[in-house]
């Protein structure tokens, strides 16, 4: 069985590695697929795979440098790092970790979580236009909004502008109160949430009064030229051709555009080709403009929330809704045939 024994000469930062009561080390035995023994700051790794012993022992050993150079260890490092470890085992997770994007506040700074977003950010600085495509949780527009809101603080653009289209999956707009914006504006929340995450909720509101941040459905940029501003397009997998023409000829002097999508996730009707795919096909070798596509092993989940994705994908495979393998019917499935029945 492949093993790799480590000494760490500092107890205390041995003892921030391992987390509270082993927690790092558990979930690094969990993400890494090995077991993790530990006698005061010695560890012992082993399992069945030595690419997992390998791993572990490699995230063991940078998170212990960064404690060293003075950086603290959460449990999102020890999981972001094995991601970037897995992907390229000669990365410097350190590297990675600290390039910082925008600094919320002396304790909170935003930096990628994952090579793909290191990519991500690369892409944005060296590029005009750039078309980040792949499945939700990967921070695709989270990043986008920081390196907004990085760009505004240095005084790089005037304004930042976030859209997305309105696109009705399984809803009907008219059925909503109030008038076209406050319709829309459910729309436009996640938007509003990466805002807020960045930013106090009354500096948000003094710059969009100020109309320095402007978040509107992508209706609203038709017949307008975008100067010295930082536009991002969301969930523009649910633009149509034309609509997806008309916002990258807003781009103006001064100004760069982000647009991001799910192209698994299309509400458009089913025979509507999207704007987002159509574009990528068209642009993608265009000079100033980059592509950065997310995979399944980019979303970054609480671990919690990984492992009932996984019970879930479990479940599925043994069977349908909740009837088991062996024909069983749960209570609450019991009850809503029973109330099929009755009907």
């Amino acid at each position: 069985m492949p093993t790799r024994k480590m000494e760490f000469d500092d107890s205390d930062l041995a003892s921030r590695l391992f987390g509270p009561r082993n927690a790092h080390l558990d979930l690094l035995a969990e993400k890494a697929g090995v077991r993790i023994d530990t006698r005061g700051s010695h560890v012992i790794v082993h399992g069945e795979d030595e690419n997992g012993v390998d791993l572990a022992a490699n995230v063991l050993r940078q998170l212990y440098g960064m404690l060293q150079a003075g950086r603290k260890v959460h449990p999102q490092d020890v999981d972001c790092a094995c991601r970037i470890l897995m992907k390229d085992p000669a990365a410097n997770v350190r590297s990675v970790f600290e390039d910082t994007v925008y600094a919320v506040s002396p304790r909170k700074t935003i930096a990628p979580k994952t090579l793909t977003q290191r990519e991500y950010l690369d892409a944005i600085r060296h590029n005009d236009l750039v078309f980040a495509i792949g499945p939700a949780g990967t921070g695709k527009t989270y990043m986008a909004v920081a390196m907004a809101a990085a760009a505004l603080a240095k005084r790089e653009v005037k304004r930042i502008v976030l859209t997305r289209p309105a696109v009705e999956a399984g809803e009907k707009l008219g059925f909503l109160p109030g008038d076209l914006v406050e319709k829309v504006n459910p729309y436009l929340r996640p938007l509003y949430d990466a805002l807020h995450d960045m930013m106090d909720f009354e500096r948000v509101q003094e710059l969009m009064t100020a109309g320095i941040i402007e978040v509107a459905p992508l209706a609203f940029m038709r017949g307008r030229t975008l100067n010295d501003a930082f536009v991002i397009l969301d969930e523009a997998q649910n633009t149509t051709p034309e609509q997806m023409k008309m916002f990258l000829t807003r781009l103006g002097f001064g100004s760069q555009a982000v647009v991001t999508g799910d192209v698994t996730q299309i509400d458009l009707p089913s025979r509507q080709v999207s704007g987002l795919v159509q574009a990528v096909d068209i642009l993608e070798a265009v000079q100033g403009i980059g592509t950065v596509r997310f995979h399944e092993t980019d979303v970054i989940r609480h671990p919690l929330v990984g492992r009932i994705v996984q019970a879930y994908d479990r479940h599925e495979a043994a069977g349908n809704g909740g009837r088991r393998r062996d024909g069983h019917v749960s209570p609450l499935e019991q009850d809503s045939e029973t109330l099929g029945e009755k009907a």
